[in-house]
């Protein structure tokens, strides 16, 4: 990614961004305020339950059990023991597990949900979270095992161990005990203060971890699909009127407006305009601006649910230790992130449907004014036998199916869960995690249409159709950087390193593309 990870991020002093988040999952260091009324705002939490307490005060989760057990009363003798078994009896989580990066995300977005001090939380637990992020040490965290309400109790029970020294931990390219990368690093675990179990495990922090993740992918996707389906319309000699301004004055979504207006800069040939015999091209360029303008709008009030939820405190209960109140109420509920990552995948696998048809067109003679079939660069007597990009599209094809077929919104598949307590659940992490998958899915079908417009635009460029010196400067870019790493399929060879490579390009935004 370009974002720069040597700066260092500041919790507990105002709201952070997707940016924030990102930039700690990618490497950077954070570190806590440390004012007098900040740390004094902390622990006067902390006194507040202490003396509670002591006073035989009855708070959910310190002196009672949990969820449908909040009428079983913890024999004081116990207290101090139940955090130990929240945390152990939710580990079992199922599934892959979160990447590294994933897994510091997740550190940073529930270290800034605890660092809002409205979680009863001591000072020793929030630095023990910045103490694994300086590390690079993160919680191993299975992804499979929330509904989502009461938070993400089973990934987030993984980070609660991690803090105490139990379970495993990703540190340098391995899975290993936690103890043993303690004492190797000369780390203490602590032990959690009897609200700090709950504190930890009953948010959003996993979900919203994975949104502000899946934000930033979304958010150049959108912009390399603009930049592909301008090389696409070059490719296909497409009608550039399609996107003119005073056309898209008339309808005036700002996204979809931007969109255009990308086009309109890409598509500045430095030649006179070609008559064409078509007067209207098909949806699959005529409307790419309608279909990338759905997501390219929708991104704000993505970024406004995402950065909402990562800047606020979101467990059960909330400890006002200014006004010594206990609130009990559900900030653990993720149908923000639901909504936000049902939307987003939604748009993001139209994206890929958009490019599917685009390629569609691309590969079939019947179809792209001229160009070969499949795109084939071979000639003459070779011609016959080589294939081209034909079961690459084949490839595209499928990728865009199975993106398609994970748009089913997760958030309306609640359970009743936990005795009928957790009644009514968001499903949030299972939208974030579908979102990821389609926005991989997606990326799959951008590597493979980066590499075939590049393809068909060379094949006019051989013919004289078109030259390098006519294309815009950003066009002309692109087509180089595509060209510094990859090779113009003459013969027909195996091109999966070729997509996994610039798969990887388009994951870590290789390239600069709007601003």
């Amino acid at each position: 990614m370009k974002e720069s990870t040597n700066q260092t991020i500041l919790f507990g002093e105002g709201p952070l961004t997707i940016e924030s988040v990102e930039a700690i999952a990618s490497g950077s260091k954070a570190v806590l305020n440390n004012s007098h009324a900040y740390t004094d705002k902390i622990n006067r939490s902390v006194a507040f339950l202490e003396r509670l307490l002591k006073e035989d005060g009855a708070i959910y989760g310190v002196t009672t059990g949990y969820g449908d057990s909040c009428t079983v009363a913890i024999p004081p003798s116990l207290v101090d023991e139940l955090p130990l078994h929240l945390t152990r009896f939710h580990g079992c989580g199922l599934g892959e597990d979160l990447n590294p990066t994933q897994a510091r995300a997740v550190l940073a977005t529930r270290l800034n949900s605890l660092t809002q001090g409205m979680s009863g939380v001591s000072m020793d637990l929030l630095n023990q979270i910045i103490t694994l992020i300086n590390n690079d040490i993160a919680p191993r965290i299975p992804q499979e095992g929330s509904v989502g309400a009461s938070g993400d109790l089973t990934p987030l029970s993984y980070l609660a161990a991690a803090l105490i020294g139990e379970r495993e931990v990703l540190y340098k390219g391995e899975v290993r005990p936690t103890h043993e990368v303690y004492r190797e690093l000369g780390i203490s675990p602590i032990k959690l203060k009897p609200k700090e179990g709950l504190a930890l495990m009953n948010g959003t922090s996993v979900m919203t971890a994975l949104a502000c993740l899946a934000y930033k992918r979304a958010e150049y996707l959108s912009q390399l699909t603009t930049r592909i389906t301008a090389m696409v319309s070059l490719a296909m000699q497409g009608n550039d009127f399609h996107f003119d301004e005073a056309l898209f004055a008339v309808k005036p979504h700002p996204g979809q407006q931007q969109v255009a207006a990308r086009l309109r800069d890409d598509l500045k040939v430095n030649r006179p305009p070609r008559n064409s015999d078509r007067l209207q091209d098909r949806y699959s360029l005529r409307c790419a601006p309608h279909v990338i303008g759905v997501l390219e709008d929708s991104l704000p009030w993505l970024r406004q649910m995402i950065e909402n939820e990562l800047n606020s405190a979101n467990d059960n209960p909330i400890i006002d230790g200014d006004n010594e109140r206990v609130l009990h109420g559900g900030h653990f509920y993720g149908g923000h992130i639901a909504m936000a990552m049902d939307s987003m995948k939604t748009a993001v696998a139209n994206l890929a449907d958009l490019l599917d048809r685009q390629m569609a067109q691309l590969m079939d003679y019947k179809f792209n004014n001229g160009l070969p079939f499949n795109l084939t660069g071979a000639e003459g007597s070779r011609k016959p036998i080589n294939h081209g990009f034909k079961a690459v599209q084949i490839g595209i094809s499928a990728w865009t199916a199975e993106a398609l077929k994970h748009t089913m919104p997760a958030s309306v598949f609640s359970r009743s869960t936990e005795c009928h307590n957790q009644d009514k659940v968001s499903m949030g992490t299972i939208a974030a995690r579908d979102c990821l998958r389609v926005l991989e899915l997606t990326e799959q079908v951008a590597s493979a249409s980066l590499l075939a417009a590049f393809q068909a635009l060379q094949l006019r460029c051989r013919t004289g159709e078109l030259s390098m010196s006519e294309l815009s400067q950003p066009v002309r870019d692109m087509v180089y950087n595509v060209g510094s790493q990859f090779d113009f399929v003459n013969e027909d060879r195996p091109l999966e390193q070729d997509l996994r490579r610039f798969i990887s390009f388009i994951q870590t935004r290789e390239w600069e593309l709007y601003e």
